[in-house]
């Protein structure tokens, strides 16, 4: 039975909402990429960066971080991100995935090399590349299987040093007057109005602004100004929210920054995390964030095996409050987050949840169908529904097929 379960979710299309590019860049690619140029890595074969680098359970966060270091240095010309781009396109088609937000913060590769155009171009070029190959497939064309397409999310840092990009070093260098606080404003207003201008210009199908970083310290209100022009300029939003702090670091995300999708969240309902004194009633005031979030539909984007990987304390599934999202009404999609780091792919996230949380019949179709309906469609709304309509007839065709129920 669970043989023919897993065929069923290899089979059926696939959204993923939140993926980190520099995340997921296939470890054989990273070594190549790296001995081409000379980079220094912990080691250069794929048994020994999976032993020291990219595990399957990390000691903290500082650990799962460290392979990111690795990715984006390798990251850092328009051709390594074209082939990155390709590669993570095709890798999330071969496994049934047939639309895929890439997200990744460009600031971090911009140098003498590259503008923020051509960092965005190049990632666009290799995934519009995988895109045009799959959809000449006579499966594909035939209406068989629904198209592949793909929206790219500008991240954000929340904070960030010296050392950390070109990008970055010169921006403290030019505002060394100014408090870090402010620099960190600075760069997330830059990145909005970049991508707003190379979206229009260049047609990159930049679908949304997001926020990363270390939440804690880190408020969203020090982000207005970027996410107002970004909204502004008709672009989506989503924030990285209650990965790393509690809720009150969502209440901030939804009252500050208006977004349409939260990511992770799984800090929602944990009232000890809630530090202001001011907040007497714990209990009411998640009960309220809570149907303040399902009331409006905002889309959770729940990371199983991330946050089992990095959220201190959390060591068992079926604790995650991905099943509590569900009673609550709430609008969830399952991702993968990084699937290098992480290790993992939206086939095994969705088999998680099944597994662990009873997702089956209609719950498991709306949960897949959330990842397509709240998706930042880079098209027209009429265009949007159609694609969504495809996804549905074959989800059912293979619900019927395999016996789901």
């Amino acid at each position: 039975m669970q043989d023919k379960l897993l065929e069923f979710i290899r089979k059926i299309p696939k959204s993923d909402l939140h993926v980190h590019l520099d995340g997921s860049v296939r470890i054989e690619t990273l070594i190549d990429l790296s001995q081409k140029q000379k980079l220094a890595l912990p080691s250069y074969t794929v048994e020994g960066l999976h032993e020291l680098v990219f595990k399957d359970r990390y000691a903290n966060l500082v650990a799962y971080l460290q392979g990111f270091g690795l990715t984006i240095q390798a990251m850092q010309t328009p051709e390594n991100l074209e082939r990155i781009g390709y590669e993570f396109a095709m890798d999330n088609i071969n496994e049934g995935v047939c639309y895929v937000e890439a997200r990744f913060a460009p600031q971090f590769h911009i140098n003498d090399n590259q503008d923020i155009d051509r960092v965005l171009l190049s990632v666009s070029k290799g995934m519009n590349k995988a895109r045009a190959e799959y959809n000449q497939r006579p499966e594909v064309k035939s209406g068989e299987l629904p198209e592949f397409n793909y929206g790219i999310i500008a991240c954000a840092m929340r904070s960030f040093g010296k050392g950390f990009s070109q990008f970055f070093d010169q921006l403290l260098e030019v505002h060394k007057q100014n408090s870090l606080n402010e620099v960190f404003a600075i760069a997330s207003y830059e990145l909005a109005k970049a991508c707003v201008k190379t979206r229009d210009k260049c047609g990159v199908p930049i679908v949304a602004l997001d926020l990363a970083g270390a939440e804690d310290g880190n408020p969203p209100a020090r982000y207005k100004q970027a996410y107002h022009f970004a909204h502004q300029n008709f672009m989506n939003l989503t924030v990285h929210a209650g990965e790393a702090y509690g809720p009150e670091s969502i209440h901030q995300a939804v009252t500050e920054l208006y977004p349409d999708r939260i990511g992770h969240g799984f800090h929602l309902f944990a009232q000890d995390k809630i530090t202001d004194p001011k907040i007497q009633d714990k209990e009411e005031y998640i009960r309220q964030l809570v149907q303040y979030i399902a009331d409006r539909r905002t889309t959770i984007e729940v990371c199983l095996t991330s946050n089992l990987q990095t959220v201190p304390g959390f060591e068992n599934i079926k604790d995650h409050p991905f099943a509590r999202m569900l009673d609550s009404h709430l609008s969830v999609a399952i991702c993968t987050d990084n699937r290098t780091v992480s290790k993992t792919t939206v086939t095994k996230e969705i088999m998680l949840a099944v597994q662990n949380f009873n997702l089956t019949g209609d719950a498991l179709r709306d949960v897949i169908l959330y990842g397509f309906k709240r998706s930042f469609y880079p098209g027209a709304y009429t265009e949007k529904r159609e694609y969504v309509k495809k996804v549905y007839a074959r989800f059912k065709l293979l619900e019927k097929q395999y016996l789901i129920s």
